[in-house]
Order: C-alpha cells, then structure tokens, then sequence
C-alpha cells in the first residue's frame, strides 16, 4: 500500500538579492523547500527570474551560516546569549565614547540593508543614538553621484530620473550593463526582454563602455570608450546638442535656471577635442548627438562604470543634462520620476528619507566632504590608522563587507584588526567579520516580511507588492531592525537619557515593527486611504490580499509638483558643479595630454550570479569555469607576453594579486579587468564553498586616494596597473634572491 502524498504549499513573494525585485513560486513540503520558480503572476515580472532566485534557499539552509551571536576569543568563536551580546555591545561602545569622545566610534553599513524594510527603517534610530559623525557605507563606493547630482538639481537625494525603458525609441547606456544587474537604479525585471523590445519597436539601443559587455552583446551599437573619460565624452555630445541641434526644453524652460551657463561652459568640449583622449571618433560622437536630437524620444542612463571614476559626479549631472536639453525629461519614452506607494520622498516626513545635505562637515585627516550625514568610506582605513583626536577605535557594521568591497582592502583589514572593539550585525564569519570581537547574526530573507521601500521608488513602472514571512525564525533569532532597536535603547538608558520618555518610545517602536510603518505609510501615500476617501486605498491588508502584486501604473510626468527645491525649479547650473568643470578642463584639454603607449587602466566587471561579494558560498551559483579572470586584449597579451590561462601579476599603487589570464577582445586595448567581490581566501574565513572558489580581490589593487573629488566617490573605473607574467615575475624574484645572499 503506498504512502499518502506530501501536501505541498505555495507561497508568492519577492526576490530580494538584486534590484529587479522579480516575483517568484515558491513550494514547501514539511517545512523545507521543494522549488522556486518566477511567478507568472507578477505584474511587474510576469515569470522572469534570474539564476540568483535559487539563492534564497541556500542561504537559508546554509550550515556556514550563524544562528546564533558569537564571541570571538583567544581559543576561536564560542556561542553566548543575546541579553549578554546586546549588554555588552552598548556598554563598550558607551565607555568609549565617554573615554575618547563620540566620533572613537565608527559605523559602516552595507549594500543589503536597502534590500530589507525593518532594517531601513529602523537604522535611523540607532544611527542617531550612537551619535557619531564618522558615518560610512557603500553609497560612496556606488551610487553616490547619482544622489549628489539629485539632490543638488531636484532638492532631494532621491530623486532619481528613471529611464522609461518600456516607451523609449532610443537608449543611450554608458557604464552599466542591465543584462547582468538586471537593471541598478532603474529596476527592469526581463530587462533583456525590454531592450530587444525597443528595437522591436523601431528603436536603437546603443551601449559606450571599455567591455564589449553582455548587454553590449544585444546592441544596435556598441562604442569601447576609454575608463575615466565618460565626462569629457559627455560634454561633447552636450556640446553638439546646443550648438547644432538647440536646446528642447519645452515646457521645462519655465521651470529651469542655469541654461545659459550650461551653454558657455560646452562651448570648449568639441567632440574634435575629446576624441584623442576618449577614443570615440568625433563624427561618431556628432551622429549619435542627432541621433538623440532626432528621435520620437530618447533617454540617456549611466550607472556604475561612470559613477566610480574621478568625475562621477559631473557624469550624472551631464547625464541629466542631455535628458533635459533633448526634451526628453519628465516625459514618456525619456527620464521620468517615480510615484511610489510608499512615498521615500513626498510622504510623511517621518517615513521619508533624509533630502541629503552635502560638505556641512569633513573627514579628520583628508577632510573630505560628508554627504546626507555619511563620509566616503575610502577615509575609513585612515580614520582608524592615523592617530590623534577623533581617531576611530570602535566599529559596528551592519550587512556589510568592506575589506572586498571597499578600496585598499589590504590597508582597512590591518585597520579594523587594530581596533579596540568591533561588533558586526551579520549572518557570516567573512573578511570584515572574522576581526569583531561580537557577531549578531539577524534571520535571512525568508524568516522575515518584505517590502521594497528603495526599488519600488527606483522601478521602470509603478508598482507595489509586500511579502509575509515563509518560515517562523527559531527562539533564538532575532531580526536586525530588532537589534538596532535593542542596542539603541540600552545606549540611551546607559547616557541616563529621559527614562519614561525612552521606555516609551522603545515600546511603541517594538509594538509597531517595520510592518506597522509601512502600513502607515502606505496609508499616507499617493495611493492610500488619504488621497482616496470614498473608496478604500492601499494598505497593509489590501497588499496582504494581493500577493502577486500590484501594478500603479506607467511613469508619468510630474513636474513641477515633484521637485523638492526650495524654490521649486531645476537647478540646471549647481554652483558646486559648474566649479568641478576647471579641473575636467585642466584635466584634458588644457593639458591636451594623450594616453601612453603601454598604458593599462584596470575596470571591474558583475556577473549575472553573482552579487558583490554575497552569494560565492551558493554552490548552484559559484559552479562552473573561473569567473575570477583578468581580462586582456589580444595585442596587450601579445606585448606583456601573458598567454590564455596562465598566471599574471598584476600590480597597482596599493597592491599585487595574481590571476589567471583571459585573453579576448572584450576588451579594449589599454584595459584589463577583473570581476568585483572575490578574494575570500583570507586566514579565518569560515565560507567553506567561497574558499574553494577564493579568486583575488580587485580592492587589494584600487586605490583609496583616487576619488572624485567633488562627491567623494571611489574612482574604481580606470585604476593605472602593471601587468606581467607570473612565470616572469616568479624568476625574477628568484634572481632577486640570489643576488641578495650571493
């Protein structure tokens, strides 16, 4: 007689390991999971998913995993309560703060944290409870330009143009590749789909960009670009617009400020000046200027590659730029804002974030500008080195990994294992974790709610989803916006802060929850009960009974209401911006210098499975051939004498790692590249499948002086490296050695 079948259940929720915020299936029997799937269902999806879905799973089941806090002592990792660890973090951190001052503290938060509603929310309150301006986080190693350039011409940090991908005739992309992100600050679930339908359509789409990259690899056209040189490459195709094509305002002409300047300030970029510098023909910079000029409509979209470079920040404000002067701004098929449901930047000032504020203080030993409260974590390192007044002796971090993810790693692993105390809130031991002294590790994606608070603001069309907890988290387990929580009541009771006062607050936040904000947001947002009297808004129950999703709609103009300067107009000619133009000048044209013969600029690279330095310990996604390659052009290989899968050096200001070669014309001559987030063989590590597979970490090369000098963001596109054999480089050390003793 056979067994009576496992019943099986469905659950519909949100992956939340990338931007796309793709709609998956998944199936449980007895607790466990049984598959994953996209959900056809999706609204925003409709049944695409990326390999990292699988993810989710692992990362839940992974035995590497903590579940519990941990100390780290003289004999190795040894298991103690919450109440203990909890204690223990604020009364330390307390004692030195009250021994060497407030900012002996340092937090550095990462990447993850966006992706995770209770640990947005509730970061605030633990930020301003620790009271330090040595504030950090992977913004300045990422997307800070784009925050900089928004908050400086719109009035709010978050007010991010999205490219209306699905309507457009004509994308221009520099430095971003969708086809492996999925889309960054512009969340495309199927993007693949999406581009090959603006060609279906009769559009082009047109990629500039050192690789030839997978997205490159489905575009009408594809221009190699020299790394560092996206602002000068822009400025001519600026130039060409106003001189040839004119301005196209339209509308927008009463609501802008600056054009005149704007005008003066390209009349020197001619595509003539840039192209010895840039490699992009001038009569192909001029085509491609009325090609966008031309079209029915058009958007121009840049991302990481032109955001991490010494002229970041102007790179998205010309970016902008362009969409505006084309009149390709605030109108369908160009570069719109959102309308979230919960509102990040016209909602309820409490639920909103912060507009930002730029250079109202500056780092101790470089004095580099803070943005929105934070300072580029390429001073961290430093910070804790350099001794003196305000030096950091103390570390939280929360969901992040900067020894891989920020630059000099080398320089910032001798930094944080110097330090008095470090506490990290993450789930891992990694390269950054192995130095605390405490790991609260919070519960994973599934033993949690989500709702995308960030990406649903930065989505390609308005929508709304929220997603209950698969599994119940153990007794033992506590989430992250708890601890944050946790730690920010026992630090205000330890500075004897108002007792009533506190226990209240403490209680009111505990009893509400992330989902208790969100309700309330989603109440008080454009979509919710507020604005809609006579029939019933969103909330939280009427997302609860939809979980597929819900679709709001296509981008839609929004201007003037949206802007959020004081003066309700677009800043075109931002004071702090305009001045940043002398150096761009200085830089290249004054100079009028061309690139060296020899000379190799080294770019980083993503791969569709990976994530940062998250998901190598997820065997279904680390299998396979070595994606830790550096990446040569064939004549380059040819003059170094590197050959297809042998070992080279390669060696930059800060650093030397050795890789195995691929030689290929994915590349452009002059630049090498190396992927982002490997180097996971570091003595005590415990991420047995990612110590298999450790590679070498492109942040032992990047250099923490090459910034942009205006945001502060890490210059990673276009660091100048040595390449050599490994074979060569192994003989002449050896002779090196033989001459020493001889």
């Amino acid at each position: 007689m056979s067994k009576p079948a496992v019943p099986s259940e469905l659950h519909f929720r949100t992956c939340n390991l990338c931007e796309a915020m793709c709609g998956i299936q998944i199936e449980t029997s007895q607790g466990r999971i049984t598959s994953i799937r996209g959900d056809e269902e999706d609204p925003f999806s409709k049944g695409h998913i990326c390999p990292k879905a699988v993810a989710l799973q692992d990362l839940h089941e992974d035995p590497d995993r903590l579940r519990h806090p941990v100390r780290r002592t003289a004999t190795g990792w040894e298991p103690i309560s919450w109440e203990e660890a909890l204690d223990e973090t604020a009364r330390r951190f307390h004692a030195i703060q009250r021994e060497h001052g407030k900012d002996a503290l340092g937090v550095y938060v990462g990447n993850p944290t966006v992706h995770d509603h209770g640990a947005m929310m509730f970061l605030p309150f633990l930020l301003r409870a620790l009271r330090t301006r040595n504030k950090f986080s992977a913004s300045s190693v990422d997307q800070l330009p784009h925050q900089l350039a928004a908050f400086l011409m719109f009035g709010h940090q978050f007010l991010i143009p999205i490219p209306d991908i699905d309507h457009t005739r004509y994308m221009l992309i520099l430095g971003a590749n969708p086809l492996a992100s999925n889309g960054s600050l512009m969340s495309a679930p199927g993007v693949r789909d999406r581009l090959k339908a603006i060609q279906k359509r009769g559009g082009r789409v047109v990629v500039v960009d050192p690789r030839k990259t997978e997205t490159a690899g489905i575009a009408d056209e594809h221009l190699f670009i020299r790394p560092g040189t996206d602002a000068l490459w822009l400025f001519s195709l600026l130039h060409v617009l106003l001189e040839e094509a004119g301005p196209k305002l339209g509308r927008l002409a009463e609501l802008s400020d600056g054009l005149a300047s704007i005008r003066e300030l390209a009349r020197d970029f001619t595509p003539e000046r840039a192209a010895p510098h840039t490699g992009v023909p001038a009569d192909t910079t001029r085509r491609i200027a009325r090609e966008l000029s031309a079209s029915e409509s058009a958007v121009c979209y840049g991302r990481v590659g032109v955001s991490t470079q010494a002229f970041g920040a102007m790179c998205q404000w010309l970016i902008n730029l362009i969409n505006i002067v084309t009149g390709n701004f605030d109108r369908q098929g160009g570069a719109l804002f959102t309308r979230p449901a919960f509102d990040v930047v016209g909602g309820p000032r409490a639920m909103s974030m912060n507009r930002g504020g730029f250079a109202r203080f500056r780092s101790r030993v470089r004095a580099l500008p803070e943005f929105a409260g934070e300072l580029p974590v390429s001073a961290l390192g430093e910070e804790i080195l350099t001794d003196g007044p305000g030096r950091i002796r103390a570390m939280l971090t929360s969901a992040g990994n900067p020894v891989v993810s920020t630059p000099n790693g080398r320089q910032l692993d001798k930094a944080l294992a110097s330090l008095d105390f470090m506490v990290c809130i993450d789930p891992y031991i990694n390269e950054t974790t192995r130095h605390a002294h405490l790991i609260l590790p919070p519960t994973t994606h599934l033993e949690r709610s989500h709702y995308d608070i960030a990406f649903h603001a930065l989505a390609v069309r308005n929508t709304t989803k929220y997603s209950p907890p698969l599994f119940t988290p153990g007794p033992d387990s506590r989430h992250d916006w708890e601890i944050f929580l946790e730690l920010k009541h026992r630090l205000e009771t330890l500075r004897g802060a108002p007792r009533v006062r506190g226990e209240l607050t403490y209680r009111a936040l505990k009893a509400l929850g992330p989902d208790g904000i969100l309700d309330l947001g989603l109440r008080a947002g454009p979509y919710g009960m507020k604005l809609r009297p006579l029939r019933k808004g969103l909330s939280l129950a009427s997302l609860k009974a939809k979980p597929h999703g819900v679709d709001l709609g296509p981008l839609k103009p929004s201007l003037p209401g949206r802007l959020a300067t004081k003066d309700r107009r677009i800043h075109l000619a931002p004071d702090v911006l305009v001045a940043d133009v002398h150096r761009l000048r200085r830089t290249f044209l004054e100079a009028e210098r061309a690139p060296e013969e020899g000379e190799l600029l080294l770019i980083g690279r993503r791969h569709l499975r990976d994530n940062n330095s998250w998901l190598h310990n997820v065997p279904r996604l680390i299998k396979g051939k070595p994606r830790c390659t550096l990446m040569v052009h064939p004549e380059d290989a040819r003059r170094l004498g590197l050959s297809e899968g042998e070992e080279a050096v390669i060696t930059s200001r800060v650093g030397e790692v050795q890789a195995p070669v691929n030689v290929t014309e994915e590349v452009m001559p002059g630049v090498v590249s190396l992927p982002h987030g490997y180097g996971h063989g570091r003595e005590g590590v415990r991420l047995r499948v990612a110590g298999e597979h450790a590679g070498v970490s492109i942040n032992d090369l990047t250099d923490d002086r090459a910034l942009d000098a205006i945001s502060g963001n890490a210059a990673f596109s276009g660091v100048q490296v040595r390449v050599r054999p490994a074979a060569r480089a192994a003989r002449t050390d050896e002779q090196l050695e033989q001459s020493a003793t001889g």
